[in-house]
């Protein structure tokens, strides 16, 4: 797969898929601009070769065209990451942007309005990609955040661009850092995953006892484990679905050399918030009108000993309903363990929505190997799947 680096960008108009999917709020200002930073690498690279960039995202799920959804909000946001003018184009095809593309410049950046105002983006359109395809001389993908999607932007306007087509910095610092976990990791590699329900990482779980040493079993997805092998859970989320489902994956780990550690105590409450009574319970024995919201202190030092001996960690959902102070800890605690083993040398990589947002609010993103851009095209890298995007690449 061809990257950034290694095309002929002197004088060509770059046209790149980033991911400026940013939150705003009320006054449409950006109030988080992780995405945009993440993108400046590729349009750095693109603009010092001589190159000038068309960038293009989209803003949001609109149903045609939306104001508060216009791309032209994080234009501010935009020029102060990239320390450039950008230039704004009403439409992402059409005249304005055909002319704007046209009198293009090397070194400069145009932006194309939020591709999602037309519905053609996500159908897959063959004339709207061959529409923006036209604005441009090489094609850059940069966006893992939507590689997972088979959209316009992200994989049909690959085919016209033939060879002149990219993989941006981002998206191969992802590749690369998925690869390490699931192909290249040092051993012993251990993956966590947390989260509610067992149903949404079995196709994750499956795919990687073939790959790791260890697996971590936190949050609610343990009270079903706990519950399949005779434990008692009171009222800890439970799918009595998966029962029998969980028996079968403890012995493929079994069968497989796969060490599964599951938590031994609980912080538990009578109710599903931060102000009720709490115990530590055996999470074997937890009481009738009680649930478990958070890893307990000997299940915390179980963890300790096992992240702190890894090689290579995927950190993958929480321990706790962290968003409740009272039941933060083992999520924070289990952040310090990954980030003194990254120190001491270990590869660390956090993906999928809430451990992001765990390591985010509680300072761990700079003190781990790699933060993950993409939930979904994460969680679907970790169950083994082509992403569209990446295949589009390869093509």
């Amino acid at each position: 797969m061809t990257t950034v680096n290694q095309l002929d960008l002197k004088n060509k108009k770059a046209i790149i898929r980033v991911d400026f999917n940013v939150p705003l709020n009320d006054a449409h200002q950006v109030t988080d601009n992780t995405r945009i930073v993440a993108a400046k690498p590729t349009i750095d690279a693109v603009l010092s070769a001589g190159g000038s960039c068309i960038l293009m995202s989209h803003l949001g799920r609109p149903k045609g065209v939306t104001p508060e959804l216009s791309l032209q909000h994080i234009i501010s946001a935009v020029e102060e990451v990239l320390g450039h003018k950008v230039i704004f184009a009403q439409d992402s095809i059409g005249e304005d942007a055909q002319s704007k593309a046209a009198a293009l410049k090397p070194g400069e950046i145009l932006l194309l309005e939020n591709l999602r105002f037309h519905a053609e983006e996500t159908a897959g359109d063959e004339g709207f990609a061959k529409a923006l395809a036209s604005l441009a001389d090489v094609y850059i993908n940069d966006a893992f955040g939507t590689a997972h999607r088979a959209h316009v932007s992200t994989t049909i306007i690959a085919q016209y661009f033939d060879q002149n087509k990219a993989v941006g910095n981002l998206l191969e610092q992802e590749i690369i850092a998925i690869d390490k976990v699931l192909k290249t990791g040092e051993k012993p590699v251990l993956a966590i995953l947390g989260g509610s329900k067992v149903s949404s990482k079995i196709t994750i779980i499956e795919n990687i006892l073939d790959k790791v040493d260890h697996l971590i079993i936190g949050g609610g997805m343990a009270y079903t484990f706990v519950k399949a092998k005779g434990g008692k859970v009171g009222n800890s989320i439970c799918e009595g679905d998966y029962l029998e489902y969980t028996l079968e994956l403890l012995e493929k780990a079994k069968a497989k050399n796969v060490q599964i550690h599951l938590p031994v105590d609980v912080i538990a409450t009578t109710d599903f918030s931060n102000d009720k009574e709490r115990k530590t319970m055996n999470i074997n024995e937890i009481e009738d009108g009680w649930e478990g919201l958070d890893a307990g202190p000997i299940s915390l030092q179980n963890f300790e000993n096992v992240v702190l001996e890894s090689k290579t960690i995927l950190w993958n959902g929480p321990l706790g309903v962290f968003e409740f102070s009272n039941f933060a800890n083992g999520t924070i605690k289990l952040g310090t363990f990954i980030a003194q083993s990254t120190t001491a040398g270990a590869f660390s990589l956090v993906g999928g929505g809430d451990s992001v947002a765990a390591v985010k609010q509680f300072g761990f993103a700079d003190k781990v190997s790699y933060v993950s851009t993409g939930g979904g095209a994460m969680l679907e890298s970790l169950e083994g799947k082509i992403l569209p995007g990446i295949a589009a690449l390869k093509a």
